[in-house]
């Protein structure tokens, strides 16, 4: 059975109920994975999911930062949560849909401002984040895996607006795509989105500092579909929500979605 999967960092759960409602009402994907929900569990606004068909939900949430949650049409159950990093922070959860696909919801740590473990510790626990996410991926993804979310990094050339000016910014940085490169690696992931469109400028998300963001364009793809190669090839119909940043009060990433024929 086809399902439609997006992910979306909402950038708080309870402020933007009304665009996720909104995102369920116009494009119904079956399953919806948020990330930086900033709600403890018991707080993420159900009732008005369930109404628009999302009966199942899994997630873990803490007050005022990160948070996951994967909000599905079709039956789900968890089947695991890490703490990569050791860090304390609710950055991970996985359902598994009753066809036996498990879909990894992520939510990597931005890192901070500045590109050096030794002076920023945030960027230390990014790295270190990434380095645990390796190993698991290495040691314990089975097949028919999807992971998604805000990586929080832009890996390729042209997928930020400027290669050379944000080689040494967080999110481009050289060390930060090495990083991630060895986490995919060791899964075997597949990067979806760019099997997809695999030439050409694509962004998820553009900075609330810019003025007229859209017209500006200084975006960077933060936001990711991978899956393990045994169902890579059922995915099709990747695609980017632009017009979605342009909503009222709006996140500052926008939705990512594709379709998985199994």
């Amino acid at each position: 059975m086809p399902f439609t999967l997006a992910t979306w960092n909402i950038n708080s759960v309870r402020l933007r109920a009304e665009l996720v409602a909104r995102l369920m009402r116009e494009e119904g994907p079956d399953i919806l994975c948020l990330q930086e929900c900033k709600s403890p569990v018991d707080k993420i606004p159900v009732e008005i999911f369930t109404n628009l068909g999302y009966t199942h939900m899994v997630a873990r949430g803490q007050k005022g930062y990160n948070g996951v949650a994967i909000l599905s049409k079709l039956p789900m159950e968890e089947v695991e949560a890490h703490d990569f990093a050791r860090l304390g922070h609710a950055r991970h959860i996985a359902g598994r849909l009753e066809n036996g696909v498990t879909i990894h919801n992520f939510y990597v740590p931005a890192g901070g401002d500045v590109a050096d473990r030794e002076v920023n510790e945030k960027f230390g626990q990014k790295l270190d984040y990434l380095t645990e996410m390796r190993d698991w991926a290495h040691e314990t993804v089975p097949e028919k895996s999807i992971l998604v979310g805000d990586l929080n990094i832009a890996p390729r050339e042209d997928d930020v607006w400027s290669h050379k000016q944000l080689l040494k910014v967080v999110s481009h940085t050289p060390v930060e795509v090495e990083h991630l490169g060895a986490a995919m690696e060791a899964g075997k992931w597949v990067d979806v989105t760019r099997q997809d469109v695999p030439e050409g400028q694509l962004y998820s998300w553009w900075s609330y500092r810019a003025r007229d963001w859209d017209a500006a364009d200084k975006g960077r793809r933060l936001d990711h579909i991978w899956a393990t190669p045994d169902i890579s090839n059922a995915a099709h119909s990747s695609r980017i929500l632009r017009p979605v940043r342009g909503w009222d009060k709006p996140s500052d990433h926008a939705p990512v979605l594709a379709t998985f024929d199994l």
